[in-house]
């Protein structure tokens, strides 16, 4: 496997998953360079279960969280830099994108994973269902779901998830 061709294949997925997660483009960046260096040494681990996607996602949620283990400060959403610092999603574009994110930070998962892999990560449904360990339907069923949470909170604004 051409290591160079896998940093540049999916160094961008990998980036936007972990920002989905920590919502901090630092820690995101810092994460997403340590992966590949943990995918590097355990390159010639890699059977080919799952696709190399999934396989680099899982290494980068891993790290993740073993950095905020280490870690002694939490990071809320209302502490990100602004809306500036993440794309525009076009399913979030007619909310209050800080609302519609302090309701995802509250949603119960497997809800608030899927809709972040989905939405900020940019994976399919079936690299979804590979990461949880069930099938794409299973992965668009609870990111449909996650998406009507957030439409009803955020039109009934009640907010409790």
């Amino acid at each position: 496997m051409d290591l160079e061709k896998l940093y540049n294949d999916y160094f961008s997925v990998v980036y936007k998953y972990i920002l989905s997660i920590s919502r901090d483009s630092l820690t995101a960046e810092e994460i997403t360079q340590e992966t590949f260096f943990k995918a590097l040494k355990k390159i010639d681990s890699f059977r080919g279960e799952c696709g190399v996607k999934v396989w680099l996602c899982q290494i980068a949620k891993n790290t993740y969280y073993d950095f905020i283990k280490t870690q002694s400060r939490y990071t809320d959403l209302n502490e990100a830099d602004g809306p500036d610092d993440y794309a525009d999603y076009d399913y979030l574009s007619g909310f209050d994108t800080k609302e519609a994110h302090r309701i995802l930070h509250n949603m119960k998962e497997p809800y608030k994973e899927v809709f972040s892999l989905r939405v900020f990560g940019e994976l399919s449904f079936s690299d979804i269902g590979e990461l949880f360990g069930k099938t794409d339907s299973w992965a668009r069923v609870t990111f449909h779901r996650a998406r009507m949470m957030i439409k009803e909170e955020m039109e009934n604004g009640s907010y409790n998830l």
